[in-house]
Protein backbone atom coordinates (compact mmCIF):
# COMPACT_ATOMS: atom_id res chain seq x y z
CA UNK A 1 0.00 0.00 0.00
CA UNK A 2 1.34 3.42 -0.89
CA UNK A 3 1.22 6.42 1.43
CA UNK A 4 -2.25 7.70 0.45
CA UNK A 5 -3.75 4.20 0.51
CA UNK A 6 -2.22 3.66 3.95
CA UNK A 7 -3.90 6.80 5.31
CA UNK A 8 -7.27 5.85 3.84
CA UNK A 9 -6.95 2.27 5.09
CA UNK A 10 -5.98 3.31 8.64
CA UNK A 11 -8.85 5.80 8.79
CA UNK A 12 -11.44 3.29 7.58
CA UNK A 13 -10.02 0.52 9.78
CA UNK A 14 -10.29 2.69 12.92
CA UNK A 15 -13.82 3.78 11.97
CA UNK A 16 -14.81 0.12 11.53
CA UNK A 17 -13.15 -0.84 14.81
CA UNK A 18 -15.02 1.92 16.65
CA UNK A 19 -18.32 0.94 15.05
CA UNK A 20 -17.84 -2.52 16.58
CA UNK A 21 -18.24 -0.73 19.94
CA UNK A 22 -21.29 1.16 18.69
CA UNK A 23 -19.35 4.37 18.04
CA UNK A 24 -20.24 5.59 14.58
CA UNK A 25 -18.07 8.63 13.90
CA UNK A 26 -15.98 10.02 11.08
CA UNK A 27 -12.28 9.86 11.93
CA UNK A 28 -10.19 12.80 10.74
CA UNK A 29 -6.74 11.91 9.39
CA UNK A 30 -3.52 13.60 8.33
CA UNK A 31 0.10 12.57 8.03
CA UNK A 32 3.01 14.27 9.75
CA UNK A 33 6.63 13.09 9.62
CA UNK A 34 5.60 9.64 8.33
CA UNK A 35 3.14 9.19 11.21
CA UNK A 36 -0.55 8.83 10.38
CA UNK A 37 -2.48 11.11 12.74
CA UNK A 38 -6.00 9.82 13.44
CA UNK A 39 -8.36 12.06 15.39
CA UNK A 40 -11.57 10.65 16.90
CA UNK A 41 -14.19 13.24 17.83
CA UNK A 42 -15.67 13.40 21.31
CA UNK A 43 -18.37 10.83 22.13
CA UNK A 44 -20.11 9.58 25.25
CA UNK A 45 -17.52 6.77 25.37
CA UNK A 46 -14.35 8.92 25.54
CA UNK A 47 -13.30 7.43 28.87
CA UNK A 48 -13.64 3.88 27.50
CA UNK A 49 -11.63 4.70 24.39
CA UNK A 50 -8.89 6.50 26.33
CA UNK A 51 -8.78 4.10 29.30
CA UNK A 52 -6.77 4.35 32.50
CA UNK A 53 -3.42 6.05 31.84
CA UNK A 54 -4.42 6.11 28.14
CA UNK A 55 -3.85 2.34 27.92
CA UNK A 56 -6.86 1.78 25.65
CA UNK A 57 -5.76 4.62 23.39
CA UNK A 58 -2.31 3.04 23.02
CA UNK A 59 -3.95 -0.34 22.36
CA UNK A 60 -6.07 1.14 19.55
CA UNK A 61 -2.95 2.73 18.11
CA UNK A 62 -1.08 -0.59 18.27
CA UNK A 63 -3.90 -2.54 16.59
CA UNK A 64 -4.11 -0.06 13.70
CA UNK A 65 -0.33 0.04 13.32
CA UNK A 66 0.04 -3.77 13.32
CA UNK A 67 -2.74 -4.08 10.77
CA UNK A 68 -0.85 -1.67 8.51
CA UNK A 69 2.30 -3.77 8.96
CA UNK A 70 0.35 -6.92 8.06
CA UNK A 71 -0.87 -5.24 4.86
CA UNK A 72 2.67 -4.20 3.82
CA UNK A 73 1.84 -0.53 4.16
CA UNK A 74 4.38 2.11 3.22
CA UNK A 75 3.51 3.99 6.43
CA UNK A 76 2.98 2.00 9.63
CA UNK A 77 3.42 4.50 12.47
CA UNK A 78 0.10 5.72 13.84
CA UNK A 79 -0.98 8.26 16.45
CA UNK A 80 -4.60 8.01 17.63
CA UNK A 81 -6.13 10.86 19.64
CA UNK A 82 -9.62 10.84 21.15
CA UNK A 83 -11.39 14.15 21.83
CA UNK A 84 -8.01 15.97 21.74
CA UNK A 85 -6.91 14.11 24.89
CA UNK A 86 -3.25 13.90 23.81
CA UNK A 87 -3.11 17.53 22.65
CA UNK A 88 -4.59 18.77 25.94
CA UNK A 89 -2.24 16.55 27.94
CA UNK A 90 0.74 17.89 25.99
CA UNK A 91 -0.35 21.45 26.80
CA UNK A 92 -0.55 20.59 30.52
CA UNK A 93 2.93 19.02 30.43
CA UNK A 94 4.29 22.13 28.66
CA UNK A 95 2.83 24.35 31.39
CA UNK A 96 4.40 22.19 34.10
CA UNK A 97 7.70 22.14 32.20
CA UNK A 98 7.75 25.95 32.10
CA UNK A 99 7.57 25.91 35.92
CA UNK A 100 10.27 23.23 36.21
CA UNK A 101 12.56 25.18 33.90
CA UNK A 102 11.97 28.41 35.83
CA UNK A 103 12.79 26.63 39.10
CA UNK A 104 16.06 25.28 37.66
CA UNK A 105 16.92 28.75 36.33
CA UNK A 106 16.24 30.38 39.72
CA UNK A 107 17.91 27.80 41.97
CA UNK A 108 20.63 26.56 39.63
CA UNK A 109 19.90 23.04 40.90
CA UNK A 110 19.15 20.31 38.39
CA UNK A 111 15.80 18.54 38.49
CA UNK A 112 15.16 14.84 37.87
CA UNK A 113 11.69 13.83 36.70
CA UNK A 114 10.01 10.47 36.21
CA UNK A 115 8.12 10.92 32.92
CA UNK A 116 7.00 8.60 30.16
CA UNK A 117 8.67 8.82 26.74
CA UNK A 118 6.02 11.09 25.21
CA UNK A 119 6.16 13.55 28.10
CA UNK A 120 9.98 13.54 28.11
CA UNK A 121 9.95 14.41 24.40
CA UNK A 122 7.62 17.36 25.08
CA UNK A 123 9.96 18.73 27.76
CA UNK A 124 13.08 18.19 25.60
CA UNK A 125 11.44 20.11 22.75
CA UNK A 126 10.32 22.97 25.00
CA UNK A 127 13.76 23.24 26.63
CA UNK A 128 15.30 23.91 23.21
CA UNK A 129 13.75 27.39 23.44
CA UNK A 130 15.97 28.24 26.43
CA UNK A 131 19.61 29.05 25.71
CA UNK A 132 20.63 28.53 29.36
CA UNK A 133 18.86 25.17 29.89
CA UNK A 134 19.72 21.67 28.74
CA UNK A 135 17.87 18.38 29.16
CA UNK A 136 18.82 14.76 28.76
CA UNK A 137 17.39 11.38 29.62
CA UNK A 138 19.11 8.66 31.62
CA UNK A 139 18.25 5.08 32.48
CA UNK A 140 16.66 2.23 30.59
CA UNK A 141 13.06 1.23 29.89
CA UNK A 142 10.53 2.24 32.54
CA UNK A 143 13.36 3.45 34.80
CA UNK A 144 14.33 6.15 32.26
CA UNK A 145 14.05 9.68 33.63
CA UNK A 146 14.55 13.25 32.46
CA UNK A 147 17.08 15.68 33.87
CA UNK A 148 16.70 19.44 33.47
CA UNK A 149 19.77 21.53 34.29
CA UNK A 150 21.41 24.86 33.62
CA UNK A 151 24.06 24.90 30.92
CA UNK A 152 27.50 25.52 32.30
CA UNK A 153 29.10 28.77 31.24
CA UNK A 154 32.25 28.11 29.25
Amino acid sequence: MNRDESIRFATKYLEDLLSFFGINVAVWSTIDDDVIQLSVPSTSLNSLLIGKNADNLRALQHVVSMTLVAHNSEVTRVNVDVADYKRQRAERIEQKAEGWIQKVRETGESMTLELNAVDRRIVHKLAEDYSDIKTHSEGEGRARHLIIEKKSIS
